[in-house]
């Protein structure tokens, strides 16, 4: 049973800067499409941005040139970092894997950009 661990949520001021990490263990990290999913309050989730294993990427058109996805295999980890954050960008943040029929998710983490 895969593991992702998320880390790196937090409160930032509008047109602020956030790192958010994903430490995954317990599955082949190598082969997996990494994504990042967010969740605000009475919304359904949606995607933010994903990374296949050969590394293309794709953003939801919300945060294309504000957010980039990135992944270091050897550390089993991949990252989200958010710059000129917006209000609407508060959410839970998830991390997802995925592979064929196999797909995890992570807890969650809060981010809240406000003033």
């Amino acid at each position: 049973q895969g593991q992702l661990v998320e880390s790196g949520g937090g409160l930032v001021q509008p047109g602020g800067s956030l790192r958010l990490s994903c430490a995954a263990s317990r599955i082949t990290f190598t082969i997996y499409t990494m994504g990042w999913y967010r969740q605000a309050p009475g919304k359904q989730r949606e995607l933010v941005a994903a990374i296949t294993s050969d590394g293309n990427t794709d953003f939801a058109d919300s945060v294309k040139g504000r957010f980039t996805i990135s992944r270091d295999n050897a550390k089993n980890t991949v990252y989200l970092q958010m710059n000129s954050l917006k209000p609407e960008d508060t959410a839970v943040y998830y991390c997802n894997a995925r592979w064929k029929s196999l797909n995890y998710w992570g807890q969650g983490t809060q981010v809240t950009v406000s003033s």
